[in-house]
C-alpha cells in the first residue's frame, strides 16, 4: 500500500522548515520584544471546553476524538456503542458516550482555561504568547489546511485600549520584517451591536455579523441572500446597504457612523474607541502596514466584544486573511471567571508563507538548507576517526560541523555531499594533515583552498 497522509495536512522538508523557522523567529522575537511570555496547552482539551466558542459554524469544523473505550468494550455492548455513534453524526456527536475530547480548533479558548486554571498564580495584566498547530474540520483548498500553525499574543487583565495600540504596532513592526505589504482593517463589535440596535434586528446581531464577515468571498448579493435567509427584513436591509458600500478615508467613514448610530448608545461607545486608536496612530509611529477602518469587517467568533482585527497581503494574486484578532471582555466568564477582559491577534504562519512565497519575499539566504558550516572528509579510517575528533572541538567552540560517517575510495564523492547540502566548507584530513595537525580547507563558493592548521581553524570560518 502506497503511503500518503490526510487532506488538509503537509510534510516540510528541510527548504521549507528554513523558511518556516525564519517566518517563527521574527514572530516570535517581537513578541517578547513587547513582554509577552510563552506557554503551551495540550493538543487535546474536554469537548465541553471548545464548544459554544465559536458559533454554529465554528462547533461545527471541531475536530471530535472518539472515545477510545468504544474499542474496549464488551462484544455485546460494541454493536450498541455503534448505532449511537452513527446516530450522533447527526447530532455533531453530542454524546459524551461517543466523544468527550477534541482538538483545539484555536489557541484563544484554551488561553482562556489555563488563564481560569492557573488564576491565583498570574500578574495581571497577564501577556502571553503561544505557537502551536490547531486544527479544522474544514474543507481543504489552497490557503486553507486542516491543520495549521497559530501564533498568539494575548494580553488578559486589562481594559485600556492601549493594548490595541501596542498590538498594532507588533503588526507593523512584525509584518515590515517579513516586507509583506499588509492593509490591517480593523472595526469594533460595538458598533455592528449598534446597527442591529438601528435596523431593531438586536437578537440577531451574530447572524448579521457572520454574513457581513462574508462580503470579500461571496459579494454583496450573497450577503442579502444570506441576511434573508435568516430572517432580516427587506426594510433592515434597506437600512444597512449603505453602511456595506460605505468608502472614503476612516475619518469620513467615522463621520457616516456618528449620524447612522447617534440613537445607540453602544453604538456610540464603539466609535469612541475607534476614534481613540485613529488619533493615537501616529503615537506609535506605524510606518509599514496600511490602516482601513471596514465596518464590513466582523470576525465570526462568538466571543469578540470590542475592536477587532484582521490583515490581508496588499500585492499578489492570493490575499486570504493572515492575521485576525480582537477584544474579548469576558471570554473566562465562561469558565466561571467574570470581570477579566482581554485583547489578541494571531498570526496565521502557513498563509503567511504561501504569501511570501508568491512574492518571493524569502530572503536569498535562506536558501541554503544547511545548518552545517563545515563537512570534515576523509581517506581512510585512521582518518575518518580523527575527524570525529576534531569535529567535537569544533562543536565545543561552537562551530555547527559534521564529519561524513563513512569511508569512500573517491573523496568526490564526499565534495558531492557537501555540494547537495550547501555546506559552505569542506576541510580534507588525509595522513600529512593528522602529521601535521591541520586540515584542507576548501571555500565551495570561491572553489579556493589552503592548509590551516587546525588551532586557526576557528578564525577562518567564523
Amino acid at each position: 500500500m502506497k503511503p500518503s497522509i490526510p487532506r488538509g495536512t503537509r510534510d516540510f522538508g528541510p527548504a521549507e522548515m528554513q523558511k518556516r523557522q525564519y517566518i517563527f523567529n521574527i514572530v516570535k522575537t517581537n513578541f517578547q520584544l513587547f513582554g509577552y511570555a510563552p506557554i503551551e496547552t495540550p493538543s487535546m482539551e474536554n469537548i465541553s471546553t471548545l464548544t459554544g466558542k465559536y458559533g454554529e459554524e465554528g462547533d461545527q469544523l471541531i475536530f471530535k476524538i472518539l472515545n477510545s473505550r468504544i474499542h474496549e468494550s464488551k462484544e455485546e455492548k460494541k454493536e450498541e456503542l455503534k448505532k449511537e455513534f452513527n446516530a450522533s453524526l447527526e447530532k455533531s456527536y453530542n454524546s459524551e458516550l461517543i466523544t468527550e475530547k477534541a482538538l483545539r480548533y484555536d489557541l484563544t479558548v484554551p488561553f482562556a482555561r489555563y488563564v481560569v486554571m492557573n488564576h491565583h498564580n498570574l500578574t495581571y495584566p497577564f501577556k502571553r504568547y503561544q505557537i502551536q498547530p490547531v486544527w479544522r474540520a474544514d474543507k481543504p483548498q489552497k490557503g486553507r489546511y486542516r491543520e495549521f500553525y497559530q501564533c498568539d499574543a494575548d494580553v488578559i487583565g486589562s481594559n485600556s485600549l492601549v493594548n490595541e495600540l501596542e498590538l498594532m504596532a507588533m503588526m507593523d513592526k512584525s509584518f515590515s520584517e517579513l516586507n509583506i505589504p499588509v492593509v490591517i482593517k480593523f472595526n469594533n463589535r460595538k458598533i455592528l451591536s449598534g446597527i442591529a440596535e438601528i435596523l431593531n434586528a438586536s437578537d440577531q446581531i451574530i447572524d448579521i455579523t457572520v454574513a457581513i464577515d462574508k462580503l470579500d468571498k461571496i459579494g454583496k448579493e450573497g450577503v442579502v441572500k444570506e441576511l434573508k435567509e435568516k430572517g432580516i427584513s427587506d426594510e433592515a436591509i434597506h437600512k444597512l446597504e449603505p453602511l456595506i458600500d460605505l468608502s472614503g478615508s476612516n475619518e469620513e467613514k467615522v463621520g457616516v457612523l456618528n449620524n447612522f448610530l447617534s440613537e445607540s448608545e453602544i453604538g456610540k461607545k464603539g466609535i469612541e474607541e475607534i476614534n481613540f486608536l485613529l488619533n493615537h496612530l501616529k503615537t506609535i509611529a506605524i510606518q509599514h502596514v496600511k490602516i482601513e477602518l471596514d465596518i464590513t469587517l466582523a470576525r465570526g467568533l462568538n466571543y469578540y466584544t470590542g475592536t477587532i482585527f484582521e490583515a490581508k497581503a496588499n500585492a499578489g494574486t492570493f490575499t486570504p486573511s493572515i492575521l485576525g484578532g480582537g477584544r474579548y471582555d469576558d471570554l473566562t466568564g465562561i469558565f466561571g471567571l467574570k470581570g477579566l477582559s482581554g485583547v489578541g491577534i494571531s498570526f496565521g504562519i502557513d498563509r503567511i508563507y504561501d504569501v511570501m512565497e508568491e512574492l518571493n519575499l524569502f530572503p536569498e539566504a535562506i536558501n541554503n538548507v544547511s545548518t552545517t558550516k563545515i563537512l570534515l572528509a576523509n581517506f581512510g579510517e585512521a582518518e575518518l576517526m580523527h575527524c570525529v575528533g576534531l569535529v567535537s572541538k569544533l562543536r565545543a567552540a561552537g562551530i555547527n560541523a559534521e564529519v561524513y560517517p563513512d569511508v569512500v575510495k573517491k573523496i568526490a564523492k564526499q565534495f558531492e555531499y557537501a555540494d547537495k547540502k550547501q555546506i559552505p566548507f569542506v576541510g580534507v584530513v588525509g595522513s600529512n594533515e593528522m602529521t601535521n595537525n591541520t586540515v584542507m580547507l576548501k571555500n565551495m563558493a570561491a572553489g579556493t583552498q589552503e592548509e590551516v592548521i587546525f588551532d586557526k581553524l576557528l578564525e577562518h570560518l567564523k
